[in-house]
């Protein structure tokens, strides 16, 4: 049994572009998880509507 295991959740978020205005995107979160409790967050990413894998530092979350 591990003790210690990556994980990847995919879930649609509302963010918001300076360019594009608000956007509907499949935002995924790479997570470290210890005894299946998630400890931190590694990596989030979201793909774009023509395929890209963008990091989600460009864009913010919407109110």
């Amino acid at each position: 049994m591990k003790l210690i295991k990556i994980r990847r959740k995919t879930r649609t978020e509302k963010r918001f572009s300076p360019a594009m205005g608000i956007l509907t995107a499949n935002v995924t979160y790479v997570k470290k998880t210890v005894l299946s409790i998630p400890v931190k967050t590694l990596h989030k990413y979201r793909e774009t509507y023509y395929g890209e894998v963008k990091d989600c530092e460009d864009c913010r979350i919407t109110a």
